[in-house]
């Protein structure tokens, strides 16, 4: 009869064991879901700032038309981007892009003190930090959510419900070095 009581009280434990690491991976992947929306208002407000930007400085500097395409295309892309891998590479083509046409204003000092492109380029300076935030929490929660589908004993739960690793939102290598503007 004691050994009937310790195999119930062994299977109550692993069912409160799957339980708890079920809602675990639940709560994670609600948070990476809400950490993604945050990244995604973000970019949203990003891609809406651009075009403002982009006139305000085709205004000074109109023969710089190959700067003012790339930075089209680059917003069109991260704008039409599906995967957290495409999204993360076009919006890295859009930064890159973005440091262009911001080093093309130190040609036009006329550029550089007008008051609308000084506000366009300060809100952009305050999304590119929010959304800094945005990433490294949304990169957190993956990094925990990750470690959750590999270890024992949360893997057979991660398993069981096909609980799969999820992507970083990483920049690229090249985003990793120094800009050098040259004119």
């Amino acid at each position: 009869m004691q050994v009937f009581g310790i195999l119930i009280a062994l299977f109550v434990f692993v069912i409160l064991l799957g339980i708890f690491y079920y809602n675990r991976f639940i709560k994670l992947k609600n948070q990476i879901d809400n950490a993604w929306s945050d990244i995604d208002v973000q970019l949203k407000r990003r891609h809406d700032l651009i075009p403002n930007l982009v006139e305000t400085v085709k205004g000074y500097a109109k023969h710089e038309k190959t700067t003012f395409e790339n930075v089209t295309k680059a917003r069109s892309m991260a704008m039409n981007a599906t995967t957290v891998e495409e999204r993360a590479k076009s919006e890295n083509m859009l930064t890159g892009a973005l440091k262009s046409l911001f080093a093309l204003s130190e040609n036009y000092p006329e550029l550089k003190a007008n008051e609308n492109f000084l506000s366009l380029q300060k809100t952009l300076s305050e999304i590119e930090d929010t959304l800094q935030l945005a990433r490294r929490y949304y990169n957190a929660n993956v990094r925990d959510y990750n470690i959750l589908c590999e270890t024992f004993p949360s893997v057979i739960i991660a398993n069981q419900f096909h609980f799969t690793k999820r992507e970083f939102f990483e920049i690229n290598e090249n985003e990793r070095e120094n800009v050098k503007v040259k004119f």
